[in-house]
């Protein structure tokens, strides 16, 4: 009986272990959002993976605004337009790229200009460099994001 226990304990062990582990090899998850000028939260964003595989960025919250607690994106275009930020998809279409995730594009709620993106993880899955860029990754900017342990 001791023998069956301890090892349905070591098997759950080890499927936890796998799944922290899995957890911080990619960007699913929820970050705090750093503002790269200031260097304070600014939102929290959930990325989640779609049903196709891509990667989609979500404002959970907003955290620090100069409109206040619940902005609005006023210089958005289309459907985005005097949407609240607060729920807004932000980031749409990112694919896995080697080591990074690519291919999709980024909406900075501030000015309402949609730019390309790049994601790469540092600090063991704990941080997220996000660049948003026109052109070339050159040619652009990264924000720092801290992943949200629950």
């Amino acid at each position: 009986m001791r023998t069956i226990l301890a090892s349905a304990l070591l098997a759950f062990g080890m499927l936890f272990a796998a799944q922290a582990f899995a957890a911080d090899t990619t960007p699913v998850g929820t970050w705090t959002q750093i503002d790269d000028k200031t260097d304070k939260p600014k939102s929290i964003i959930e990325i989640t993976e779609q049903p196709d595989g891509t990667l989609q960025g979500k404002v959970m919250q907003v955290l620090f605004s100069d409109q206040g607690p619940h902005p609005i994106c006023d210089k958005c275009e289309g459907e985005r337009h005097n949407q609240p930020v607060d729920g807004m998809v932000i980031m749409w279409g990112v694919k896995q790229d080697g080591d990074a995730w690519s291919g999709g594009q980024i909406l900075d709620p501030n000015n309402g200009k949609t730019y390309k993106v790049k994601l790469s993880l540092k600090d063991d899955g704990n941080k997220l460099d996000v660049r948003g860029y026109i052109g070339m990754p050159m040619l652009g900017r990264t924000q720092t994001w801290i992943r949200k342990v629950d």
